[in-house]
């Protein structure tokens, strides 16, 4: 059985490799589906999966607004991330790899950031989320870049340049100070860097200094199994959750949500979001 199903704009496209028309003609009475079918019982080599290039048996496909496969799922649990990402009307950068699996629409969406907004993206690296974050703000906001590479922040800056988007600023910042200004930002993302710091409750401090009443913490980054050792975490290059929210609650900032196994690659570790906030 293959659905299809409209709504902004874009075709949402479900792929079942059904033999039987009759059944599938059955269960679309039964169930009063209104979108079109296609049912041609030629499984694979069918015209959904030759269009998309399908191997293997397919679950649920995701195609993009540009025709391309934005996603592959196996439950019907995990469609609603994908789906947000995809139907988003964020000017965002034209999409990437990256973009099926790091979720950069919800995790902007759940910390908060508006047109005009004011955020830094500390441990910026190549900027993925810096681009992304000035697109959400847009030209009346402000995103700091912040890391302590020169050569990134250079990187980030040409590129903010070239495609005209001056609210973007560079920071750098040293190993225990994001250079951040006080009571300045609304929000403030760390994406697989706060393992990397070496004085975590010093930058933690930074950060509700830097943070407007009401602003928000965002931290992602690997999921760490309960109860390892300072220096297992080291080694393995993350930080346990519980760390953060103490770190975090030591300073005096809220705990607003966590979500383990919140994104990462299909093959690659999962990060976990933490979100707090500067009490008002």
């Amino acid at each position: 059985m293959y659905w299809k199903y409209q709504d902004r704009g874009l075709n949402l496209v479900g792929v079942a490799l059904d033999e039987k028309p009759a059944t599938v003609e059955s269960f679309v009475s039964q169930k009063g589906i209104f979108w079109p079918e296609i049912c041609d019982g030629k499984a694979e080599a069918g015209e959904i999966p030759k269009l998309y290039n399908v191997n293997g048996t397919p679950d649920l496909y995701v195609i993009d607004r540009a025709g391309s496969i934005a996603t592959r799922v196996s439950s019907a649990k995990l469609l609603d991330r994908h789906l947000a990402e995809v139907v988003a009307t964020d000017a965002f950068p034209p999409r990437i790899q990256r973009d099926s699996w790091q979720r950069p629409n919800e995790v902007t969406e759940r910390l908060g950031v508006r047109p005009g907004s004011a955020v830094a993206d500390v441990g910026a690296g190549g900027g993925y989320f810096t681009f992304r974050l000035a697109a959400r703000v847009g030209p009346n906001g402000k995103v700091f870049a912040e890391d302590l590479e020169k050569s990134a922040l250079d990187k980030i800056a040409d590129r903010a340049q070239k495609e005209n988007l001056p609210q973007i600023k560079t920071i750098q910042g040293t190993q225990d100070d994001p250079k951040l200004s006080e009571s300045s930002l609304d929000a403030i993302l760390v994406v697989d860097a706060f393992h990397e710091f070496t004085n975590a409750a010093a930058m933690t401090r930074a950060f509700y200094r830097a943070l407007k009443l009401g602003g928000r913490l965002g931290v992602l980054d690997r999921t760490a199994p309960l109860g390892l050792k300072t220096t297992d975490h080291n080694e393995q290059h993350h930080i346990g959750q519980e760390n953060v929210i103490s770190i975090a609650a030591a300073v005096g900032l809220r705990l607003v949500s966590f979500e383990t196994n919140f994104s990462g690659p299909p093959d690659g570790d999962l990060s976990y979001y933490v979100i707090f906030e500067k009490p008002k």
